[in-house]
């Protein structure tokens, strides 16, 4: 296969993809409905067609049987006064006129058959024509509804999908929730231990050490009381602390 012709052929099946996926079966399915009801209309013009054509002939041949009718009388007529001649005339066009019925009796006889063909084939084109318009709303309905499950099912693939995105968003947002209050936990900690500056306290760091060194002095101060006491048997009290 030459690059030319495998290019046409690879164009051709992309382009029958792309009207493929172009297509509406529905309406596809109510297009061919429509040409099936305009051949109907056809086939039904052709039968009434055929029958005036029929109904044409009737007429015909109703007045050629008048005027037969009429020159038999004409011939009796011309009899009775004797004019044999005008009598054999009026034979002689009556005879043409049977002719010419015969002739429109084997019309009317091509014609009617025709007619009754035509119309059996539109009463057969009529059921099937209906029986493939049940057929239609049937397959319509069928993929409306595959349609829209195919909706429903394309909408809980994203619904699924996206929940998964929210799922790891709110994991990492728990994530930096536990981490934020971690680190303000260390803050707090921090800041008892008076290894930071609590920048909202009255008090700085250096009065802080300043009172740390005070309490020791006073627990000291207390400590060589109580030893001294219980050295030399006295009850004497304790001396007071920094706070009183």
């Amino acid at each position: 296969m030459g690059v030319g012709k495998r290019l046409a052929t690879i164009f051709k099946a992309k382009s029958n993809a792309a009207l493929n996926k172009m297509e509406d079966p529905r309406q596809t399915l109510d297009l061919s409905y429509e040409q099936q009801l305009e051949n109907l209309t056809k086939v039904r013009r052709a039968v009434a067609d055929v029958a005036t054509a029929r109904k044409r002939v009737e007429i015909q041949a109703e007045q050629l049987k008048g005027q037969g009718d009429k020159l038999a009388e004409q011939a009796k007529a011309a009899l009775s006064q004797n004019n044999e001649p005008l009598a054999r005339e009026a034979l002689s066009r009556r005879e043409a006129i049977a002719a010419q019925l015969q002739d429109l009796d084997t019309q009317h006889a091509t014609i009617s058959e025709q007619e009754q063909k035509l119309t059996e084939t539109a009463q057969k084109l009529q059921t099937e024509v209906e029986a493939f318009r049940t057929k239609k709303e049937t397959i319509k309905a069928t993929y409306t509804a595959a349609e829209a499950s195919a909706h429903v099912s394309e909408a809980v693939s994203g619904i699924s999908a996206s929940m998964g995105d929210a799922g790891a968003a709110l994991q990492r947002a728990q994530d930096k929730v536990a981490e934020m209050q971690a680190r303000s936990g260390a803050l707090d900690e921090l800041l008892s231990s008076g290894a930071l500056t609590d920048l909202t306290s009255s008090r700085d760091d250096i009065q802080a050490q300043l009172d740390q060194a005070s309490t020791t002095s006073n627990v000291d101060a207390q400590l060589a009381a109580l030893k001294a006491q219980m050295g030399s048997g006295d009850a004497a009290s304790l001396p007071p602390g920094s706070d009183q």
